[in-house]
């Protein structure tokens, strides 16, 4: 880095002067150079507008290596950017532009995904690579990426340009499950660890799981992995998904007690094909039905699809034993009414228990419109599996589970339900 050089006895009148000017380097310590003279780091965008003081002799000299102010070893990474920025820019760093870096990015190895907000004014497209380069260098990471809005294709396909970097698969580790996955053709949800977490406490040793909506196997893996189910059946019919769900099979030792349904080969004799099978997710239930041709083999069902997997349920339950039936976990974004929701407490992983009846048999705070919509798919669901073996089920609500909240009113929970054939 360029920096001034002087006597010891003018270096804090030399360094008074530079800041005074807004000239000095404070991302770097003063630091002697040979011949006993002390140097004072200057910012090399602003060389030209340099005047050597006539009363402080000094020379222009560059510094090797330079060392980290203790200021600058302070910075977040978000300030290094920044300010790494504002250097490259100079003059024509403006408030606009400083509004429009980041604050906040999600790191998935030396990869940095960017918020689609971020970087959108004209003045950073002209800067092509280098805008890129520098962002990565500033964040310790080697590539870069931007996420855009999700898609509207039924299957939650991310919206993600790749800015540096020869492809976006990352791989990341959750509960010490390794998932790896392509950053712009599949969604990864950190928000979702609390409910991971929670299935890997599970206990379902000897037991098969069908999970309907396993995507890259957020949820699959932890039942394998951590839950020891002996085996799992993997629905999804996003292809890329069904790549990186193979390749994190065998990344976490498990490809031998799963069998991967896809869910795009769902051409089958006979079956009523959906009219548009990527508008919504509906049609998709009914295809992994034709596509699957599986009853009477699980012991639970996992229904992780928001804002709702109701199009699924008849699918779950022909796909329960029927002799014994099972567990099914139900994804659901429930809404709050605003004025309902002030006051009311925000519980994750709370117990509720109740029979078919409705009643609580275990106090616990929930929020009305959970137990509401849990009694009603209780009762929804025990109407589906009766008209499906002719005879009556009972289905009990074991757990509510708050995943996380989207606004102030709208809540991802998990309804854990048990279904069980009435004895003759």
């Amino acid at each position: 880095v360029p920096a001034l050089a002087t006597e010891p006895q003018f270096a804090q009148r030399l360094r008074e002067h530079l800041e005074a000017e807004q000239l000095l380097d404070g991302r770097f310590r003063l630091q002697q150079v040979p011949g006993g003279r002390v140097a004072l780091p200057v910012l090399e965008e602003k060389l030209d507008q340099l005047q050597l003081p006539r009363e402080m002799p000094c020379v222009l000299v560059w510094i090797q290596d330079p060392v980290p102010s203790r200021a600058a070893r302070r910075w977040t990474p978000a300030q290094k950017l920044r300010d790494e920025l504002r250097r490259l820019l100079g003059e024509s760093w403006s408030e606009e532009l400083e509004q429009d870096v980041p604050h906040a990015w999600q790191r998935h190895g030396d990869l940095i995904l960017l918020s689609e907000d971020s970087f959108r004014a004209a003045l950073w497209e002209k800067l092509g690579p280098v805008l890129w380069e520098m962002v990565a260098s500033a964040l310790g990471a080697r590539r870069v990426a931007r996420r855009g809005r999700v898609l509207p294709d039924g299957m939650r396909s991310p919206s993600v340009t790749l800015l540096l970097g020869q492809d976006g698969w990352v791989e990341h580790v959750d509960n010490g499950i390794r998932y790896t996955f392509d950053v712009t053709k599949c969604m990864f949800s950190p928000g979702n660890i609390t409910e991971k977490l929670r299935v890997a406490s599970l206990s379902c040793s000897g037991e098969v799981l069908v999970d309907l909506y396993a995507g890259i196997g957020y949820f699959t893996l932890p039942y394998l992995v951590h839950a020891a189910a002996a085996f799992a059946h993997a629905c999804e019919w996003n292809s890329h998904a069904v790549e990186a769900l193979r390749r994190n099979l065998v990344l976490n030792g498990v490809q031998d007690r799963c069998h991967i349904h896809h869910g795009d080969n769902r051409q089958v004799s006979g079956a009523t094909q959906p009219r548009n099978p990527c508008s919504c997710v509906a049609p998709a239930s009914l295809s992994l039905f034709f596509q699957l041709q599986l009853q009477d083999v699980a012991d639970r069902v996992n229904l992780g699809l928001i804002p709702s997997s109701e199009e699924g349920w008849p699918v779950a339950c022909r796909i329960l034993k029927k002799d014994t039936g099972g567990v099914l976990h139900i994804h659901h974004n429930v809404e709050t009414p605003v004025q309902r929701a002030e006051g009311a407490g925000f519980d994750g992983g709370l117990q509720h228990p109740m029979e078919d009846s409705g009643k609580e048999t275990v106090g616990a705070r929930i929020r009305p419109e959970w137990q509401r919509w849990a009694e009603a798919t209780a009762a929804r669901i025990r109407g589906l599996l009766a008209e499906l073996h002719g005879q009556q089920w009972h289905t009990s609500i074991l757990h509510i589970e708050a995943v996380k909240s989207y606004a102030p009113h709208v809540h991802h929970i998990v309804l854990d339900l048990e279904c069980r054939p009435t004895l003759p």
